[in-house]
C-alpha cells in the first residue's frame, strides 16, 4: 500500500523532528513547514493525506490556517489534527469548530499521536477509495498505482494517472478545465487552463485506440469520462 503523506506545520523544530521520526517509523511519508504560509503552499502543491497543525505560531496561527483550508474547495477534505499546549475545553471546541478533525495536547507520546492519526485517517478515507476501478477492460489500481488495458500494463505519467483516477471515479459528468485544475492539480494558480488540454492529449495517447474514446471533449464546457458515445 502506498505510504500516506503527513504534513507537520509547527514553528518548533524539536517537536517537528520528534513527530517526523515517530511517523517515519510507522511508515508514513513526512513533509514539514515552520509557519502557516509555507504550510498552506505545501498543502496546495503536495495534497498531503493529513495535516498536523500547531495551534500557536508566530504570524498566522494554526487555527486561522485550518479555517482557510476548510473554506477552499480543493483542500476542504484534508483531515486536520490540531497540536495544542492548551488543555482548556473552550479552545478544543474552537479548534473543532474551525474544522479540525481531532486535537492532541502537548506534551504527548509519539505512540498516542500515531494512534490518533490512524483513527482520523480511517474515518477520512471513504469506502472503496482504494478499490480498483475497471471500465471496458481498462483497470486502475490505486494501491499499486498501476493502470492496465486488457491485462497489459500501460505507461502513464503521474499527472495523467491522477486525471484518469479522477475521471474513472467521477464518470458521466462534464467538468470544466477550471474544475479539473482544482481537483487534479490542487488549485495551483500557476497552472494555466490550457495545460489541461495538453495532459488530456497525453492521457488519450497513453490509453491507446482501444480506450481513448472514453475521454470525451464536451464542446463549450470541457471534458467527461463516459462509456456512452
Amino acid at each position: 500500500m502506498t505510504a500516506k503523506t503527513v504534513l507537520i506545520v509547527d514553528d518548533e523544530a524539536p517537536i517537528r523532528e520528534m513527530i517526523a521520526v515517530a511517523l517515519e517509523m510507522a511508515d508514513y511519508s513526512v513533509l514539514e513547514a515552520d509557519n502557516a504560509q509555507d504550510g498552506h503552499a505545501m498543502v496546495v502543491d503536495h495534497r498531503p493525506d493529513l495535516l498536523l497543525l500547531d495551534w500557536m505560531m508566530p504570524g498566522t496561527s494554526g487555527i486561522e490556517l485550518a479555517r482557510r483550508l476548510k473554506r477552499e474547495g480543493a483542500t476542504r477534505e484534508i483531515p486536520i489534527i490540531m497540536l495544542t499546549a492548551k488543555s482548556e475545553e473552550d479552545n478544543k471546541i474552537q479548534g473543532l469548530e474551525a474544522g479540525a478533525d481531532d486535537y492532541i495536547t502537548k506534551p504527548f507520546s509519539p505512540r498516542e499521536l500515531v494512534a490518533r492519526l490512524k483513527a482520523v485517517l480511517r474515518r477520512a478515507t471513504p469506502q472503496g477509495v482504494e478499490d480498483p476501478v475497471a471500465v471496458e477492460g481498462l483497470e486502475l489500481d490505486p494501491v499499486s498505482h498501476r493502470v492496465s488495458a486488457d491485462g497489459r500494463a500501460l505507461e502513464i505519467g503521474p499527472t495523467e494517472y491522477r486525471l484518469l483516477q479522477f475521471f474513472m471515479t467521477h464518470q458521466e459528468r462534464a467538468y470544466t478545465r477550471s474544475q479539473l485544475l482544482d481537483q487534479v492539480w490542487g488549485g495551483n494558480v500557476y497552472v494555466e487552463e490550457r495545460t489541461v488540454d495538453v495532459h488530456i492529449r497525453r492521457l488519450r495517447k497513453a490509453l491507446g485506440e482501444r480506450h481513448q474514446h472514453l475521454v470525451q471533449t464536451v464542446r463549450g464546457t470541457g471534458y467527461r469520462f463516459s462509456t456512452k458515445g
